[in-house]
């Protein structure tokens, strides 16, 4: 079950990634596919952190 978490996010990364990439394909704002390309790099950090070893491990 600890690893349902860190699957859901890396899974929401990937189709943050497209999106932004659909965004730019379409002729979006620069504003909106920057904001998407971020929140997938957020959701990538937290999935990878959450699977390192941590002090409670």
């Amino acid at each position: 079950m600890s690893g349902v978490l860190p699957t859901l996010l890396l899974i929401l990364a990937g189709v943050l990634v497209g999106g932004a990439l659909s965004l730019h394909r379409q002729g979006a704002p620069r504003g909106a596919v920057v904001v998407t390309g971020l929140l997938a790099l957020l959701a990538t950090a937290a999935g990878v952190l959450w699977l390192l070893p941590g002090e409670g491990s």
